[in-house]
């Protein structure tokens, strides 16, 4: 009998998810199927428990629900629970367990474009969601040299920094003040999901930055936003949200099934499909 899997967020028909996991699934051998729900948020909870109660193997979770689903979680890995943002849940003897895989799969793909020289970087992380969370929890705990954080609502930035104890330097930014700035920065991470619904929209304008700098939209389609299209314009080494998304999925499929998958098969389906 084959195991359920699945995706819940709002939207989700952008979700490649399913593409992905199941060719997985199929490639490995398992019996299993990966479905996209679309919640909606005041029906989280019933999502969830549902899942659990069918017997269902595991399911991932996106915008706009990786913090609030917290609470439906029976245990958390420790990662996701300094992170306070969940992706990914195990469903095993009646038990569901929250993870995170944004932040190390965000690692994981950001490391061969910088030569795996996180050593004193300084690193910009822009949002203030479960995304950000993960991602700016994972950075603080590479060798880079400072990782700051800047965000429309400032006091979500600022609980982001609190709850990961890591006493890496870390400042708070308005999305004003980060586009004065951007001149200093190494790396620079775009975690919000402007740009998801509107080809022309951009959380902040990268006129100021470097050449070379390096710099990610977690969006992954479109396949390029304008965030990355101006970056590009301006010098920038981009990275669309691609290989990010297939390493963060990759580190959940082992979790739901003990195998690691075939990433740059993930990615080419991805790819594919995106027509990039």
């Amino acid at each position: 009998m084959k195991k359920l899997y699945g995706v819940l967020g709002n939207p989700i028909e952008h979700s490649l998810s399913p593409l992905i996991h199941n060719d997985a699934f199929k490639r490995n051998g398992i019996e299993g199927d990966y479905l996209p729900f679309l919640v909606e948020e005041d029906a989280l909870e019933k999502a969830v428990n549902g899942l659990k109660a069918i017997g269902a193997g595991g399911f991932n979770i996106t915008v706009p629900f990786k913090e609030s689903v917290i609470p439906y979680m029976d245990a958390l890995d420790p990662f996701a629970k300094e992170v306070g943002a969940v992706n990914t849940a195990v469903i095993k003897d009646g038990v569901i367990t929250g993870y995170n895989t944004d932040g190390p799969g965000f690692v994981k793909s950001l490391a061969p474009l910088i030569d795996y020289q996180f050593s004193g970087k300084k690193v910009l992380v822009i949002g203030g969601g479960g995304a950000a969370r993960g991602i700016y929890c994972a950075m603080a705990k590479t060798e880079a040299g400072r990782v700051d954080i800047a965000n429309r609502t400032l006091s979500a930035a600022h609980k982001i920094v609190s709850d990961c104890h890591n006493g890496k330097p870390s400042d708070v930014l308005s999305l004003a003040d980060a586009e004065k700035s951007l001149s200093k920065y190494d790396i620079i991470i775009q975690t919000t999901s402007v740009g998801l619904s509107s080809l022309d929209e951009s959380p902040i304008s990268l006129l100021g930055i470097k050449e070379k700098t390096v710099v990610c939209d977690i969006i992954y389609n479109p396949l390029k936003t304008k965030f990355l299209r101006e970056a590009e314009d301006n010098g920038a080494i981009i990275q669309t949200g691609v290989d990010m998304f297939v390493h963060q999925a990759a580190l959940a499929f082992e979790l739901w099934t003990g195998i690691s998958p075939d990433c740059e098969r993930m990615r080419e389906l991805v790819l594919e499909k995106l027509g990039g």
